[in-house]
């Protein structure tokens, strides 16, 4: 895990007794700081007090807390150090050298330094550990083990992601619940309590929980960062832009705030300005994030079509079910003139029934232009396209989905079903048919989705997901989120829903 919990803060009464007065004030502003969660800030003011003053031990500790929520493992691998010329040692010295491990990338390590300590703070580095060497099921050990062995904030935040990951609210909403007994109007339990009411599409609920936070939180750009979230799902964009903006005003350079600007910004059409966002780091650009391909997209859209081919070409390559590189890359070949691989690019996504206007209107200039006879066809479901009661009825799934009114989805998804056989249209099928209790059907529809598009680890991970969710033929169950686990080890999802159903127990 990049992110971990801050250390519990010590009694510093005898190091302030110790200290010049400007240590005592700046470590008071660092507790304060700690406790509104401006951890940056309170970097800056513990390790001016720890130069002012010399090394302490509990200022270091304080310090190596710090850090480590930051996911500094290099700083807190030298504070730890540090600890160690003053001559700090036991166990709570060997779980920061743990966490610091960790976080520099060598999970074994981090196992092997925490030894036989069973606290709760052990155990969620342990889980953290086994989850960044890809074991989820020792992962959901390490976190039932820790939180048996006693109420530990940070242990119930990791416990309560964990379920969120593997799509169980319910279990992650005992977590927050049990989170908020120790820490009420704690920074965790809300922004948890707003990711899973956002989830099950509460969305009023969500930013009520938000708004709260962002009271209790002012310096901290989380909330509105999450409010922004809430409202692109919602279909708000301006609204989004205005929190993404509060977002902004409190961390300018926020990596997050910047990936939102640059999403809205895509979404109004804004080119110019994504260009002038990404550019200075185009070089760093991973070629299948969201940011690599908004900025493919400008490049397509400002008039550098063999650039953008050429970006969209690298995310396709790593991405190959990804509809908007297949797209875009289409795209981009059209724009160059060479119709012939854009039609062969875009061809799986206008054969579907769930294509759109975009699709079909880009594989019929593709057509036309390499005098195909599809052209006519895709000329006449264009113009029915339009109109489309399979559109119509993909934006009311869609919308049910996220309001998990699983019974409108199972209507919408099975009309959608009955216009022709389609992998994603039966996907999506199988969960609502899952949650809305009709394991059977939820079953034959996952199987016939798998049928469809055998290679493909979603097929695969649902088939597996709706026997498990039902307590169904486990052994097969467990077999399916297996081989979709080994088909796209880096997909959590499916990593920890194997690890969540693997265990009999249950969460």
């Amino acid at each position: 895990m990049k992110r971990t919990m801050l250390l519990p803060v010590v009694s510093l009464a005898l190091c302030l007794a110790a200290c010049g007065e400007g240590s005592v004030d700046r470590v008071e502003r660092a507790r304060a700081e700690i406790a509104a969660m401006e951890l940056g800030a309170a970097r800056v003011d513990l390790a001016a007090a720890l130069d002012e003053k010399g090394d302490d031990a509990e200022l270091l500790t304080l310090l190596a807390g710090v850090q480590l929520r930051l996911g500094d493992g290099d700083g807190a691998d030298a504070t730890a150090r540090r600890l160690e010329q003053l001559g700090r040692g036991g166990p709570e010295l060997a779980r920061i050298k743990a966490e610091a491990t960790l976080l520099r990338g060598r999970p074994e390590d981090a196992l092997a330094l925490l030894g036989n300590d069973n606290t709760p703070g052990a155990w969620r580095i342990r889980a953290a550990a086994k989850s960044a060497l890809g074991d989820s099921n020792g992962a959901l050990d390490a976190l039932r083990r820790g939180a048996a062995a006693g109420g530990d904030a940070l242990l119930l935040r990791d416990y309560a992601r964990f379920l969120i990951d593997a799509r169980d609210l319910d279990g992650a909403d005992q977590q927050v619940a049990a989170l908020a007994r120790i820490q009420p109007d704690g920074f965790d339990a809300l922004m948890l309590s707003a990711d899973i009411a956002s989830r099950r599409g509460r969305m009023a609920d969500a930013h009520t929980v938000l708004e709260r936070a962002a009271k209790r939180y002012p310096r901290v750009p989380d909330p509105w960062i999450a409010r922004a979230t809430v409202y692109d799902m919602q279909g708000k964009l301006d609204e989004a832009v205005a929190m993404t903006a509060r977002a902004a005003a409190i961390a300018p350079d926020d990596p997050r705030v910047i990936d939102l600007k640059v999403q809205f910004a895509s979404m109004k059409g804004e080119w110019e300005k994504v260009r002038t966002i990404l550019s200075k780091d185009e070089a760093k650009l991973e070629p299948t994030s969201a940011n690599a391909l908004s900025y493919a997209e400008a490049m397509l859209q400002l008039g550098h079509p063999e650039q953008a081919r050429a970006m969209f070409q690298r995310a396709l390559t790593r991405s190959p079910n990804n509809p908007y590189s297949r797209l875009m890359l289409a795209q981009a070949q059209l724009a160059t003139g060479d119709a012939a691989a854009a039609y062969a690019t875009v061809r799986p996504l206008s054969d579907s029934v769930l294509a759109g206007p975009r699709e079909l209107e880009l594989a019929e200039k593709a057509a036309r232009a390499i005098d195909s006879a599809d052209a006519a066809t895709l000329r006449e479901r264009l113009a029915s396209a339009k109109q489309s009661a399979a559109q119509d009825l993909s934006r009311k799934g869609q919308a049910a989905f996220d309001k998990e009114d699983w019974n409108s989805a199972v209507a919408a998804y099975a009309q959608l079903a009955q216009m022709g056989e389609d992998a994603e249209v039966l996907k999506r099928l199988a969960l609502a048919l899952s949650h809305a209790g009709r394991t059977d059907e939820a079953i034959a529809a996952a199987d016939r989705a798998r049928t469809l598009r055998p290679e493909d680890p979603d097929t695969v991970y649902m088939a597996g997901y709706v026997r498990a969710a039902a307590g169904r033929d486990r052994a097969m169950a467990l077999s399916l989120l297996r081989q979709a686990s080994q088909a796209d080890p880096g997909n959590a999802q499916f990593k920890r829903s194997l690890a969540r159903y693997s265990d009999p127990g249950g969460a």
